[in-house]
């Protein structure tokens, strides 16, 4: 057999050339070959299921198990939610994902002043137990994923979860799903913080290392990209943050005395899928190939499970637009295709009206048969990695992980993330990069659909059914809350409470078994979060100019 064209390349096989326009370069500034030949890529990495998994941490991929599909649902009361989940696990959905109002998400009960305009505005409302069991109610958490998007608050919501199951009899080793729980990227993209930052790494460690032990099927972090990709990031800064991020926790269970090698294995991603198909599609396979080699190269981990990359996703987000949105029902299904052929373990597809309002069941449920018909007539999901060997697809990847060690290499000589954090770099750094997107739209450097090309004289479109909060739904969130006030055992309340902060007093106590004791005495959460404020104070955003 003659020798390959990677062994004796000819004179007619030589590096494309790179074109000089701009426009030939992918959203993160890498520059495009007009194409890629045998030459310029660098073969074909290992199969799936192999170390450092670039093509998947699964051999058989979707063919032993299909991703799950979760929508991101909440608004107003319990109750509303609680229809709207049953609805959509009806219509085919196997896990939930929750979406909390910004006063839950602050740690704020909504009598308070500052969240009484925002009640129920962007996701449901759940002050205490007493909510939350109405929340699920009707629902067998032994048989069902649960996703909460919360970080601030998220190790107070983890045990209001646990409370529930308790009541449910649902025993906790049984529990699936994952908390967000990953504070370090709220101070740099979308601030729901609440504790500076090493309380808060404290809280997170708690969490993970008692879930470990208590909910050893439930990830207890998930490390995300999603809210600085949305934020303006780039997608191979994305990645960098978020690895980046997560070396940092590593780090911190490590010195807290968590099995690496146990507590790996939970520890789970979160990312936007934007529209370069490719670029997001190598985007991951770099990224999975990174973790395995940064974890088993400076942690010393050696068990495979521990060393998988398994990551979620949103389709949707920052990339919508409120002009034309039917036009986002064609974005979320290319994004979906992406996510899919960058082997996501979870999707959830935003509706096309999500720029611009709560979604409707009617879009809610277009959102939910885009995934469904991409899982079941697409044929994607037939084989692993069906990208996986093409030339381009190799050849970026490659320039992803160059990319991504890049900036992660620049993190780390500015000091490291919580440096960068507590500076203003970072929070610098992707506003920067949000400026950039903007005006490269606004000169027509970036092309949307919609936006700046097709547009129409007048943008008015009638954008289906529009979405109205129930007016009275406030007062009843506020009904309830000073109802359960009047109810409780008060005794039970301080005791808890009074055990909650002697224990955030001492370094070494895992404050997790007293939040869960709280919630089951129905302490709320603003009294949680105000109890560990006199311990721990507030987080101070830095101004940089």
């Amino acid at each position: 057999m003659s020798s390959s064209v990677q062994d004796q390349p000819s004179s007619h096989s030589k590096e494309p050339q790179h074109i000089s326009d701009p426009l030939a370069k992918t959203p993160s500034g890498i520059e495009i070959p007009i194409t890629v030949t045998p030459y310029t890529a660098q073969g074909t990495p290992q199969a799936p299921g192999e170390f450092p998994y670039t093509r998947g941490i699964f051999p058989n991929g979707y063919r032993g198990r299909l991703w799950t599909i979760r929508q991101y649902s909440g608004f107003g009361t319990a109750e509303a939610t609680n229809e709207r989940y049953k609805f959509l696990l009806d219509q085919g959905q196997t896990g939930l994902s929750v979406a909390l109002d910004l006063p839950t998400q602050c740690g704020y009960d909504p009598i308070h002043p500052m969240a009484r305009p925002e009640v129920g505005k962007v996701g449901v409302s759940l002050s205490s137990l007493a909510e939350a069991e109405i929340l699920f109610d009707g629902i067998d958490l032994s048989k069902i994923s649960t996703s909460f998007t919360i970080n601030g608050t998220a190790a107070i919501v983890y045990a209001l979860y646990l409370a529930v199951s308790d009541n449910q009899g649902v025993p906790r080793n049984k529990l699936t799903g994952t908390i967000q729980n990953d504070i370090l990227k709220e101070y740099v993209a979308r601030g729901t913080w609440i504790f500076p930052i090493h309380p808060s790494m404290r809280l997170i460690a708690d969490s993970v290392l008692f879930s470990n032990n208590e909910t050893p099927r439930f990830n207890p972090i998930s490390i995300a990209g999603a809210h600085v990709r949305d934020a303006g990031a780039t997608a191979v800064e994305e990645m960098a943050y978020t690895l980046a991020n997560g070396l940092s926790y590593v780090e911190e269970f490590k010195r807290r005395g968590g099995d690496i090698n146990a507590f790996a294995k939970r520890l789970s991603f979160f990312f936007y899928v934007h529209m370069d198909l490719f670029e997001e599609v190598a985007k991951f396979r770099a990224g999975r190939r990174l973790w395995a080699k940064l974890l088993s190269e400076r942690f010393g981990v050696t068990e495979d499970k521990a060393l998988h990359f398994r990551f979620g996703v949103v389709c949707g987000g920052s990339s919508l637009t409120a002009a034309q949105p039917y036009n986002n029902i064609v974005r979320v299904g290319i994004e979906t295709m992406a996510a899919v052929l960058g082997g996501a373990q979870s999707i959830f597809t935003c509706a096309f009206d999500e720029a611009f309002q709560i979604p409707t069941e009617t879009s809610a449920e277009i959102a939910l048969r885009t995934q469904q018909i991409v899982a079941h007539e697409s044929g994607v999901a037939r084989t692993v990695d069906p990208l996986g060997g093409s030339f381009y697809t190799e050849w970026l990847t490659d320039r992803m992980e160059e990319e991504i060690l890049k900036v992660m290499g620049e993190i780390e000589d500015y000091g490291g993330v919580i440096k960068a954090i507590e500076d203003g770099y970072l929070q610098a750094r992707i506003a920067e990069r949000a400026r950039e997107r903007k005006q490269a739209v606004d000169d027509g450097e970036r092309i949307i659909v919609g936006v700046n090309m097709g547009e129409r004289e007048s943008r008015e479109q009638d954008s289906g059914e529009v979405f109205r909060l129930d007016p009275e739904g406030v007062r009843r969130v506020i009904e309830k809350y000073e109802s359960l006030l009047d109810r409780r055992n008060q005794e039970q309340v301080d005791r808890s409470l009074s055990r909650l902060t002697d224990a955030a007093a001492k370094d070494d106590e895992n404050v997790m078994p007293y939040l869960v004791e709280c919630c089951h005495a129905y302490v709320t959460v603003g009294e949680m979060v105000t109890a560990l404020k006199r311990e721990w104070g507030e987080f101070r955003e830095p101004i940089r100019f």
